[in-house]
């Protein structure tokens, strides 16, 4: 059996899937993701590639190269979270064996992990894991950021953080993406990397982000900081990830957050 799952969306919500994802491994699986930088997060296929390098958003327009038709062809299965509430990707690859799967969870009762295992008929409460070398350094992240301004607790309070960190023995490093400004952070142009990178640290502290499950799906210790987002549904899993919420975000104390830190 060799069987194809594309799958698009953030970070955050590659990472989400991952073990519904691993729960379709067949004797040969290759997964495609959304971005380049994503590739080396997915360890357990066989081939990962990415769905712009692939030409994918082509294939609706009726201009995908011959190469993509034919590995398409090569599949026993394509199981796919691209394209399904668009007629027009449909209609191309109706001809293909393609199991469509809603991308986004519209059940607010359910936390995302277990909305993609229900999808796929796998047991629920799986926690979404990537392996990578462990080696245990001695300072704190923190990734001050988010796709979205209204889910970033105030610099200035991640900032006063760190100095009470700092106090407590505990260094603080930062972390940011390519384009956020940020002097002196750590920036990695592959995911993975990063990955490994945050694996090291004693402590992650974040918002509601990619990089925050990222980080707790590495085994790091997590804080993830949630405002106006249901940790119930996109909450990072793990047995050593603390969520704090409160709204308006703007409004969490130093001190809660400090407090589920030293937790």
């Amino acid at each position: 059996m060799r069987r194809l799952l594309i799958r698009p969306g953030a970070i955050g919500d590659l990472i989400v899937s991952f073990p519904a994802l691993e729960h379709l491994r067949a004797e040969y699986t290759e997964v495609w993701v959304a971005r380049n930088d994503m590739v080396g997060l997915v360890r357990f296929a066989d081939q990962v590639g990415s769905i712009p390098g692939k030409g994918l958003n082509l294939l609706e327009l009726g201009q995908a190269p011959e190469r993509l038709w034919e590995e398409l062809k090569s599949f026993d299965e394509i199981v796919s979270w691209y394209g399904n509430g668009r007629q027009e990707f449909r209609q191309a690859v109706s001809h293909l064996p393609v199991r469509f799967f809603r991308a986004l969870p519209d059940d607010p009762q359910v936390h995302a992990t277990d909305y993609y295992l229900r999808q796929v008929g796998a047991p629920l409460g799986a926690v979404p894991r990537i392996e990578c070398p462990r080696v245990q350094g001695d300072f704190a992240v923190i990734q001050p950021f988010s796709s979205k301004r209204k889910k970033n607790w105030p610099l200035e309070k991640f900032r006063e953080l760190a100095r009470a960190l700092e106090d407590r023995g505990l260094p603080v490093r930062w972390c940011a993406g390519p384009e956020e400004e940020f002097e002196g952070a750590e920036r990695y142009e592959d995911l993975y990397e990063l990955g490994r990178w945050l694996a090291a640290a004693r402590l992650f502290i974040g918002n509601d982000s990619g990089v925050t499950h990222l980080a707790a799906a590495v085994g790091t210790p997590v804080v993830a900081l949630f405002g106006p987002s249901d940790p119930a549904v996109w909450g990072p899993r793990g047995a050593h990830v603390r969520v704090v919420r409160h709204q308006p975000l703007a409004a969490l104390a130093v001190e809660a957050v400090l407090r589920a830190a030293e937790a």
